[in-house]
């Protein structure tokens, strides 16, 4: 699965069957969000993600991470009324100062800046894929404390990079969980034009069964050859919790509105997340993290605030839910109304400001200007994450956006 967001000033384009045109409005209350509801209208055309949307979504994915996470006291706490209690008592999201020892990077971001330096690389084909699969054999060394998955260290240590096929591992039919989706958003990143759309379903298929070897791109796994049988077997659930998961929001036809319960506060989207979830723990799986994710992007709009309590303050796997969120919503609005304090001194900030830079000038050859220095980036944080030269896209409220789901 591919989420793309776009973001306009005011009115929408004429949305195709795979886009959904929703309105962004700050939510009424905290327990049930606005009815969002397609506006017909403007032929403008979305001004390009800047090199200020790259920078925030990498380094708020790992914001959004290093939150849910904190040191695996709330990814592991499966109440979200209790987490939200839990940050009541902390002053709320607006004095947190994410930094260490107390607030680390979980192996999602770890992982996440190992796709992203891969793909930053500029390598293509197996020879990318043999240099992911060695980033990923050395991220493991970076795990203490960090709560890796079953399925990651299994199928990183059957990883062979250099050998020929070894950035394959054996067909896993239990290899479900979110590990691969959770390190995924920065493919997007490197491959955002229609025409790489064949690219980035390889990369991402490719990269993401180096350790999850679930089926999630049936067709260009049969044209690759490689557990065919398997992904057959297995694939109809994948497509059927989505298309449940379409039908319950009423988004099925690509237009929407949106539809929420009448009443969604924290103890019931505990309910809702983990019914989305074969296992009962929301978020854990490939087609849920993103799932979930996805819903709190609808219902938070420009709130910061807002996005984390629906992406991170739940009971459910909720840094690998918020590492996606967060990176979406970065892209989107920059840093814009998320206090310094939540990402100053983040671990491994200048590591997925880099990243950032070389993926957007490796996506953007044409207007890119890449600096290897960090020299002007507290002039950007300052500004908001560049929200005053980009006016035109970014405004305080945002009016409409797409949703493309592929």
């Amino acid at each position: 699965m591919r989420v793309c967001v776009e973001a306009e000033e005011s009115g929408a384009e004429s949305a195709g069957p795979r886009c959904l045109a929703v309105k962004r409005e700050r939510p009424k209350s905290k327990d049930r969000p606005p009815e969002f509801s397609p506006k017909p209208g403007s032929s403008k055309i979305t001004p390009p993600a800047t090199l200020e949307h790259y920078r925030a979504a990498m380094l708020l994915s790992g914001v959004g991470d290093a939150i849910g996470y904190r040191s695996g006291s709330w990814e592991f706490n499966q109440s979200g009324p209790a987490i939200q209690r839990e940050l009541k008592e902390l002053g709320g999201l607006k004095k947190i100062k994410v930094e260490l020892p107390d607030w680390p990077v979980s192996d999602d971001t770890v992982l996440h800046l190992a796709t992203a330096e891969g793909l930053a690389t500029g390598k293509t084909g197996e020879e990318l894929l043999h240099d992911v699969a060695a980033r990923y054999v050395e991220a493991m060394k970076d795990m203490d404390e960090r709560a890796p998955g079953n399925a990651t260290i299994l199928g990183v240590s059957q990883l062979r990079p250099g050998e020929e096929g070894g950035y394959r591992v054996a067909y896993n039919p239990r290899g479900t969980g979110c590990g691969a989706a959770m390190r995924s958003m920065c493919i997007g990143l490197r491959y955002p034009k229609p025409d790489q759309l064949d690219t980035l379903v390889s990369v991402a298929v490719e990269t993401g069964r180096m350790t999850h070897p679930h089926p999630t791109a049936k067709s260009f796994v049969k044209e690759r050859g490689h557990a065919v049988e398997e992904t057959e077997r297995d694939w109809d659930f994948f497509c059927d919790k989505w298309q449940w998961y379409l039908d319950l929001r009423g988004i099925s036809n690509g237009v929407g509105p949106v539809v929420w319960p009448s009443s969604y506060g924290p103890a019931e989207r505990d309910k809702v997340y983990n019914s989305f979830n074969p296992w009962g723990w929301g978020g854990s799986s490939g087609h849920d993290a993103p799932m979930i994710a996805l819903d709190a992007l609808l219902a938070a709009g420009s709130d910061w605030e807002e996005l984390m309590s629906r992406a991170a303050f739940h009971g459910g796997d909720n840094d690998s839910t918020a590492v996606i969120a967060c990176c979406c919503w970065g892209l989107l609005y920059g840093t814009q109304g998320v206090p310094k304090g939540n990402y100053s001194h983040l671990e491994y900030r200048d590591r997925l400001k880099k990243s950032a830079e070389l993926l957007y000038a490796l996506s953007h050859r044409e207007a890119a200007v890449l600096t290897t220095s960090f020299a002007g980036v507290e002039s950007w944080e300052a500004d908001g994450g560049g929200r005053n030269t980009e006016e035109l896209r970014r405004k305080e409220i945002i009016n409409q956006s797409h949703i493309i789901i592929v």
